[in-house]
């Protein structure tokens, strides 16, 4: 489960159920925990040490990795010169890189080049790349190879990625229907305990997101993420 700021009530709640939390800590914390260790520390004390019952597997301290990802074999960080020393430190630590991969957004911008069936795993379709040797029959395993990709260029090959968000809209625009969203999310359930072509093993990956938020503002589409409704009832059915 991931949460994207500390929530007392969601920590305590979440107190010896055994579930794995990601926990984010917060856009606007992150400028002041970056430039003074103490308030780093005073963060912890405050928002994790309270809490011992809750498994705490991450706390992620950034959102979103933009590379290069077609083909997947071309994945290059944008900006290594400031991606260069994270990846150094998370090779060193065995800290995973986290990264939101969303085929929905892909599809979305380029419905002509991509086919529906690509991105949300139904058969049918196949992508060879010339670069790796490697033939992908869905856009999550490209858009994934593409990190891995990137980690070779960077030198730093042995960090892990886990993906940190990936899901797709019920509704609010094009693309969206609940059938759209059970599909999608019903084979990346599926589909993770396999790996991609290029990296072995199962990958551990968050899915967006549990509820629908019916008060957010910005695209449509954004309200329309969730498994279930605010009243939580579900949105659509899925087996996990």
């Amino acid at each position: 489960m991931r949460i994207y700021a500390p929530e007392s009530n969601v920590l305590k709640a979440l107190s010896g159920t055994g579930i794995g939390l990601l926990m984010d800590v917060g856009n606007g914390a992150l400028p002041g925990l970056a430039s003074d260790p103490s308030a780093a520390a005073a963060w912890v004390k405050a928002n994790v040490q309270p809490y011992p019952g809750v498994s705490f597997r991450y706390i992620a301290v950034g959102n979103e990795v933009v590379t290069d990802t077609f083909p997947p074999s071309n994945g290059v960080f944008a900006d290594l010169d400031y991606m260069g020393p994270i990846l150094d430190f998370l090779a060193s630590t065995g800290a995973p890189l986290l990264v939101n991969v969303y085929p929905y957004f892909a599809y979305k911008g380029d419905p002509q080049n991509i086919k529906f069936n690509y991105a949300t795993f139904a058969p049918g379709t196949s992508v060879n790349d010339d670069g790796n040797g490697l033939t992908y029959t869905n856009l999550f395993d490209a858009m994934v190879d593409s990190i891995y990709a990137a980690l070779e260029d960077a030198e730093t090959p042995g960090v892990k990625v886990v993906v940190s968000e990936s899901g797709w809209p019920s509704d609010g625009g094009f693309g969206a229907t609940a059938q759209n969203a059970r599909a999608y999310n019903q084979g990346l359930i599926n589909h993770v305990g396999g790996g991609t072509p290029k990296g072995s093993g199962p990958l551990e990956t968050y899915m967006f997101a549990m509820f629908n938020e019916n008060e957010k503002k910005g695209d449509p589409t954004e309200n329309h993420f969730g498994l279930f409704n605010p009243d939580k009832s579900a949105a659509y059915s899925i087996r996990f």
